[in-house]
């Protein structure tokens, strides 16, 4: 089982920013030097949650400079808040400065805010998303002499007439990872050969004290699909080593009373950091165009605990994975910066990496 780590934290104003920057930047070396085997980033804007997350791709190649052995992905790249070439050509780049080391998540969004930002109603995420995908697929096959790629999609225009440059470094292109929830999505990572985020929760309820259940649902699925569809051993074995099971906040300490205390001050500052985001978001709310369905659960609710965060001793935390990797589970996504990213805070995260490289890791192969 792999570990990687997930950077989701939260600047409160402008002032922090630069501060949050650097403190990434020395969180994501620490765990290049720990046996971590990937950095994830989201995909946001506006808001103050990763604002290194305005242009995901350009920290990665800053960190991959540093760290070329590391592999970094993306959890998820909202993509109709891209520009189907823009999203091609950077993923094309970043795909050649890795050598292929790329695991590029994919979805529809989850923020109005974010998408009337770029001309983009919430209602038409879902549909713009999935043209967006058709046009980069379209981009990537494109040929100097094939006609031109004609681009027509909500705010997204153009008209392609040469290539996408430069080349994909990886055949056909970088590995995308939709998330398993829909068919259709489950379906397009396994046809294709790629990984997929495996979600913890069915819809509407996005919360829980089961997460294993619908894990284990959405995984058989995927693998079943993958298996199906005829790769050749390195493929699914690829695929499945990268299977993504994702903890919004992962907080290891020497007890389990210690990590539980622990824990809930670092929800708190969450909540606290979502409490202030909710109030600018419902001003995207104002029509039902920009609409929300729904509904955002307290983070000390021990249903989203339940679902959205692993926390204890390395004993707790190593008994709560094991049926992750008997199932099969490739790759545990770890939420190591959530919330704030105060002097407290980055001490707990550092906390967090060094006693799952040391205490949990080494259980699972690592």
């Amino acid at each position: 089982m792999r570990f990687s780590v997930f950077l989701n934290a939260r600047s409160m104003g402008p002032e922090g920013d630069r501060q949050l920057m650097l403190d990434l930047e020395a969180h994501a070396l620490k765990a290049s030097t720990l046996g971590f085997d990937a950095i994830f980033q989201p995909d946001h804007h506006f808001n103050g949650y990763m604002p290194t997350a305005s242009d995901s791709f350009m920290f990665a190649a800053y960190l991959a400079a540093q760290m070329p052995h590391m592999h970094f992905g993306f959890s998820v790249v909202s993509v109709p808040l891209h520009h189907p070439v823009r999203f091609v050509e950077r993923i094309n780049l970043l795909d050649q400065l890795t050598k292929g080391k790329l695991l590029v998540g994919v979805g529809s969004g989850t923020t109005p805010e974010e998408m009337i930002g770029f001309g983009v109603n919430y209602k038409d995420a879902g549909a713009i998303s999935e043209q967006n995908l058709a046009l980069a697929e379209a981009l990537w096959a494109k040929r100097m002499e094939d006609p031109a790629v004609e681009i027509d999609n909500g705010p997204h225009q153009g008209r392609v007439i040469q290539r996408i440059a430069p080349a994909a470094f990886t055949p056909g292109h970088a590995r995308l990872m939709p998330v398993a929830m829909k068919e259709a999505s489950a379906r397009r990572a396994a046809v294709n050969g790629w990984p997929a985020y495996i979600p913890a929760f069915t819809p509407p309820q996005i919360y829980g004290n089961e997460p294993f259940t619908h894990v284990k649902k959405y995984f058989d699925v995927y693998k079943g699909m993958l298996l199906e569809a005829g790769h050749s051993d390195a493929v699914v074995a690829d695929a499945l080593g990268w299977s993504t099971h994702t903890y919004q906040c992962v907080h290891v300490a020497e007890s389990d009373d210690q990590a539980r205390a622990e824990l809930e001050i670092i929800l708190k500052g969450y909540q606290e950091a979502v409490d202030r985001e909710n109030e600018f978001n419902a001003r995207a709310e104002g029509d039902a165009a920009n609409k929300k369905k729904d509904i955002n659960i307290n983070a000390l609710d021990e249903g989203w605990i339940g679902t959205w965060c692993l926390y204890g001793s390395p004993k707790t935390v190593i008994e709560h994975l094991q049926p992750y990797a008997e199932l099969g589970i490739g790759n545990i996504l770890c939420g190591t910066t959530t919330g704030p990213l105060t002097p407290a805070r980055l001490a707990y995260a550092d906390q967090t990496l060094d006693l799952l490289s040391r205490k949990v890791m080494p259980a699972f192969g690592k």
